[in-house]
């Protein structure tokens, strides 16, 4: 490779990858500041109201995606995959402000919780521009040989900011009194992200629309929403339903987990991140390479392998969990749970991102990508704790879990075999 196509290539992993990065960082730090979140915003008698509440919050936004994927979507498949996520960015820093320096409800009540849902509403219409226009961007780059690895990327960079989320979590809660979490700490989580979008947004501003998408730009039929649901919506079904286990394990075990630990088994609140610390350090490591084997032996098998030994397991480990609750028992099944996992993630945007033509590519996905979390990930930590609180059972999170995964087994079981072709009919296999 030469090295200016290695540095195009370099330029559009880390743009691709900053905002989605920077999406999953503050998802990360809402999710474990839930407990701190919803004291100060929604005050009430009642823990399980107040918590309930929140997650609410959390999950409104996701209304919110699907609408911004379908704008922002076909904006990226009109004007390029570059003005897209320079937009998307942009939007994302502003409602990450308006989270970092919301009064508190006892300040300027009503207008506090007020003050949060458009924050949360502003940064889900622009999460729902990202995901689609940034792996569009990645598999475009790639060379044809290596889509997994690339689309790996986004996953790993996923991870990785969830991992950061968590250490600054258990930073911000082991290093801070209870008071001083409560009075400022809990905003120095949002400051920090802030400080991640200005230096996205450059990067994105600076970078070169892929000549695939040019291509396609050129010689392909103009993006619209008609053609998408005429001609390909089997595919954007197969892509909805592979999604739903990306949703229900990280919103569930990951971004619900450390409120799980607390409140249901009473494990101390700043050691529950350790798990997730541990969890998402194994996915930032084994998705890449999960990603590069995908390219030598294909991304269906590998996937339903992968989420077929998970769905086995996630039962027993947390039986095994909630009898004799520890940290150390937490962190191992994250572990384990993080290891089965890694098969599926590695090659996931890749085998989304190959369902669609470069000239639908970024509408298609965020369809796909957005109904999916909006439906089973933003109200996943919503419909746990109601389905804690109903059946009683501490161990109801899997049941949610284990039904999200039995509907990706079976919507990538309908994949076509032969999906590690070049649908963007202007490249030829490298």
């Amino acid at each position: 490779m030469a090295p200016a196509s290695r540095s195009l290539h370099t330029r559009a992993v880390v743009a691709a990858v900053i905002g989605n990065a920077l999406e999953w960082y503050d998802f990360t730090v809402f999710g474990f500041l839930t407990v701190v979140i919803a004291q100060l915003f929604f005050p009430s008698s009642n823990d399980y109201s107040s918590i309930l509440l929140t997650t609410a919050t959390f999950g409104v936004a996701f209304v919110m995606r699907p609408i911004g994927g379908v704008v922002l979507g076909l904006y990226a498949d009109r004007a390029g995959r570059k003005a897209a996520l320079s937009l998307v960015i942009a939007l994302m820093t502003l409602g990450m402000l308006l989270l970092a320096i919301a009064p508190p409800y006892s300040a300027i009540g009503i207008a506090a919780p007020l003050m949060i849902v458009l924050g949360r509403l502003l940064q889900g219409f622009s999460a729902g521009g990202e995901f689609g226009s940034a792996t569009a961007l990645l598999i475009e780059a790639a060379p044809f040989s290596k889509r997994g690895l690339y689309g790996s990327c986004q996953m790993a960079g996923q991870a990785a900011a969830l991992l950061l989320g968590a250490l600054v979590g258990a930073l911000i809660t082991r290093g801070l009194s209870p008071e001083a979490l409560k009075s400022w700490g809990w905003r120095v989580p949002f400051i920090i992200g802030l400080a991640i979008g200005p230096v996205g947004f450059y990067i994105r501003r600076h970078l070169a629309d892929s000549e695939v998408f040019l291509l396609a730009q050129r010689n392909a039929p103009r993006a619209t929403l008609h053609d998408v649901f005429t001609n390909h919506s089997r595919n954007v079904l197969c892509g909805l339903g592979a999604v739903i286990a990306l949703t229900v394990t990280i919103y569930v075990l990951i971004g619900y987990l450390p409120t799980f630990a607390v409140k249901q088994l009473k494990l101390p609140y700043a050691e529950s991140f350790y798990a997730v610390v541990v969890g998402n350090l194994l996915l930032t490591v084994l998705s890449p390479l999960t990603g590069a084997w995908s390219d030598r032996i294909g991304r269906k098998g590998l996937s339903l392998w992968s989420l077929m030994l998970t769905f086995v397991l996630i039962y027993p480990l947390f039986a095994w969990l909630a009898a004799e609750p520890s940290v150390s028992k937490l962190v191992l099944v994250q572990a384990v749970l993080s290891i089965t996992l890694s098969g599926y993630y590695g090659p996931f945007g890749a085998l989304i991102a190959e369902l669609f033509p470069a000239n639908v590519r970024s509408i298609g996905l965020s369809l796909a990508y957005n109904v999916a979390v909006m439906v089973f990930g933003g109200f996943g930590p919503f419909a746990v704790t109601w389905l804690i609180k109903t059946t009683g059972s501490p161990l109801a999170p899997t049941w949610y879990v284990m039904a999200g995964l039995a509907l990706s087994i079976a919507a990538i079981a309908c994949i076509p075999g032969q999906r590690h072709v070049d649908l963007d009919a202007q490249r030829k296999p490298a």
